[in-house]
């Protein structure tokens, strides 16, 4: 694509709105041939943004959701045990073992990262919550990111038939390395103003009448402002519009107890919901009616 207007309005077109930054960020990503490093906090479309891209790009989305403890044999590859000490008993059998042939791609395990420079069309590679995983598994990266090329003792070094487009998120659960973060494109991504968290919702919900949409993002924006242990995100105002909706609840004021039942769908731990009462919710939803 030639400029960031066009990421942007291809991104539209797959229910993303993206900003002007991030939107830029994802231009220059894809024409430096650079992984782009998404952060900011949970529930703000980090990972969404992958799953657009995926979209507008016609490519296939591989993702390697971070943990810790994640290590190389579930992020890279492994080798098949069980299919090569099968394959030991039938030479066994006939009489001698080839070990070179054990250790060649028919008994290799391909996993996220292998996979993604394996295609020969260009994925988008999805790294989630990198920061969930160990300082340790960083160092598997810098080679992928760096050079998009994997080094497997057996087999030597694999590049990359297709360079993939590379998405990192992370919440800030640890700060990263600083290797890491130069090899990657950043933005930051915080949750979205009013008007555009509105358009998100009327890209995701078209038919929703415009005086509930507005009532929603109202609520939710000022929920974010109470002392909650989990903010709403733009996953749960979205859930809990089609929940509404699917009530058919037209005005928020006018459903007070539609309003209640419905905050399983934004509020997602005891003491949240323990701080949204009735009377907390009236107060709110005063604000916005």
């Amino acid at each position: 694509m030639q400029d960031w207007r066009e990421v942007q309005e291809a991104m539209a077109g797959q229910g993303y709105v993206a900003g002007e930054r991030l939107a830029m960020a994802l231009h220059l990503a894809e024409r430096m041939g650079r992984p782009l490093l998404l952060e900011g906090p949970a529930g703000v479309g980090k990972t969404e943004v992958a799953k657009a891209l995926a979209g507008m790009r016609a490519a296939r989305l591989i993702r390697l959701q971070c943990y810790e403890g994640l290590d190389a044999a579930q992020a890279i590859y492994e080798w098949n045990y069980q299919r090569q000490l099968l394959a030991i008993r039938a030479a066994d059998a006939r009489g001698g073992v080839d070990e070179a042939a054990l250790f060649s791609e028919t008994y290799l395990l391909k996993r996220p990262l292998l996979e993604a420079i394996s295609q020969e069309q260009a994925p988008v590679l999805l790294i989630d919550e990198i920061d969930r995983a160990d300082e340790e598994f960083e160092a598997y990266l810098l080679e992928v990111l760096s050079d998009f090329q994997i080094t497997i003792p057996e087999l030597g070094t694999i590049s990359a038939r297709a360079r993939p487009v590379v998405i990192l998120t992370a919440n800030g659960t640890r700060d990263l390395s600083d290797a890491l973060r130069r090899r990657c494109l950043y933005s930051y991504l915080d949750f979205p103003e009013r008007e555009t968290e509105l358009a998100i919702l009327r890209a995701r919900m078209p038919g929703l009448e415009a005086r509930l949409a507005a009532q929603i993002v109202g609520v939710v924006q000022a929920l974010r402002r109470e002392e909650l242990e989990k903010v709403p995100g733009v996953a749960e105002m979205l859930d809990w519009a089609a929940a509404l909706s699917g009530l058919g609840v037209n005005d928020l004021a006018q459903s007070p107890e539609a309003v209640q039942a419905t905050l399983v769908c934004l509020l997602k731990t005891a003491a949240d919901h323990d701080a949204a009462p009735p009377e907390v919710m009236d107060r709110l939803i005063g604000r916005v009616a």
